[in-house]
């Protein structure tokens, strides 16, 4: 009976995942006569890729795409099962948690590509030909100029620290960031804060824990909530996410750090046993390509690594050369990201310095 009714739920779990996965798909038909079908599994918004999908199926109109969206931490939980059953999850993953990948990389799960593109990536944003990255984008802070005056607008770690302690009562509970017990990307973003300096970001840590910092998984969701005034500012946005919602809202304005900026770039992977790798590696050299480039710097993550930044971006002219970014390098480092020790341990103190502490309300939306 035990076993009956254990089969019963892990039944029922699968048809729930397996629904869950065809409402986050979308479908992009081949153009002309199917020649090919390419499953890409991402936590990439579907808004962002889809310029480059259609595309790419502008040169290769044989091909059709199953697109299907994911959280950085389910993606990398469903890559991981998948793997250890020697099931590969589609033929393509795009993950913003590049560390998730790197260590799928390290457990063998992917396939090394090299390719004319693939030789043309930065140093920093490739993992033995098996992970690349080929986005920019920085951490930003995104805030509603109707709400933030002019003069309380913070351009540095430091400044945001210093307004939420002397304007306590105004910004209580409208300042939001990442859950990085929720979100991947988030507790990326965390761990090398408190890479740059421990000191401000213990400093930071206290601010936002005095002034009941509000936690969401997701940056859409919280630059959605600046945009309604229901935030007032969010902290460590992906830029490319909130310069898409500042063209669609006024009222939001994008700030890069002037004391450090942390640079993203978001990470791809061939499966190792994918069904369709070649495919994959298709996709994946248009994505590096000068073209591929092209359209995700005017039309999905804007920022590049040598050019200026977007208009109306409050920075400096080139991150590059300022000398202010700091790139998430797509290596070794990023497996004590991973650690699951270590990982747990700064997760506790995060929660206990930012929310049991401080902030008893804190929502784990």
């Amino acid at each position: 009976m035990i076993r009956f009714i254990v089969a019963t739920l892990l039944f029922v779990l699968g048809f729930l995942r397996a629904e869950a996965a065809e409402n986050n798909t979308t479908v992009f038909p081949a153009s002309g006569t199917e020649t090919g079908r390419l499953t890409i599994n991402s936590t990439t918004d579907l808004a962002a890729m889809k310029p480059l999908i259609e595309a790419f199926q502008k040169s290769s109109p044989g091909i059709a795409i199953d697109y299907t969206e994911y959280l950085t931490n389910e993606l990398n939980s469903l890559a991981s099962e998948a793997c250890r059953k020697g099931e590969p999850l589609g033929d393509l993953l795009l993950s913003s948690s590049v560390d998730q990948l790197l260590k799928l990389a390290n457990d063998g799960c992917a396939t090394a590509h090299t390719s004319p593109e693939t030789a043309k990536v930065a140093e920093w944003a490739n993992w033995r030909d098996e992970v690349f990255g080929f986005t920019y984008e920085p951490a930003v802070f995104v805030y509603n100029n109707r709400l933030v005056p002019p003069q309380e607008v913070p351009r540095t770690h430091v400044e945001l620290a210093d307004l939420l302690r002397e304007r306590l009562d105004y910004y209580r509970g409208r300042v939001g960031t990442y859950d990085i017990r929720l979100s991947g990307i988030g507790y990326l973003l965390a761990f090398n804060d408190a890479r740059q300096t421990t000191t401000v970001f213990g400093r930071l840590l206290e601010s936002m824990a005095r002034a009941s910092a509000v936690a969401r998984c997701c940056t859409g969701e919280i630059i959605e909530e600046v945009a309604k005034g229901n935030l007032y500012i969010g902290y460590n946005m992906l830029g490319s996410y909130a310069y898409e919602a500042a063209l669609r809202h006024p009222q939001l304005r994008i700030v890069v750090p002037r004391d450090y900026t942390l640079v993203l770039s978001r990470g791809a992977l061939i499966p190792k046993g994918a069904k369709d790798a070649e495919l994959g590696a298709q996709f994946l050299d248009f994505l590096l390509s000068e073209r591929g480039q092209s359209i995700a710097r005017t039309n999905a993550f804007y920022f590049t690594e040598t050019g200026g930044l977007p208009p109306d971006v409050d920075g400096p002219q080139n991150l590059k050369e300022s000398g202010i970014a700091q790139p998430i390098r797509i290596g070794p480092a990023l497996l004590a990201v991973q650690d699951r020790a270590q990982r747990q341990q700064f997760i506790d103190d995060w929660s206990q310095s930012l929310i049991e502490l401080n902030s008893p309300d804190w929502t784990r939306e």
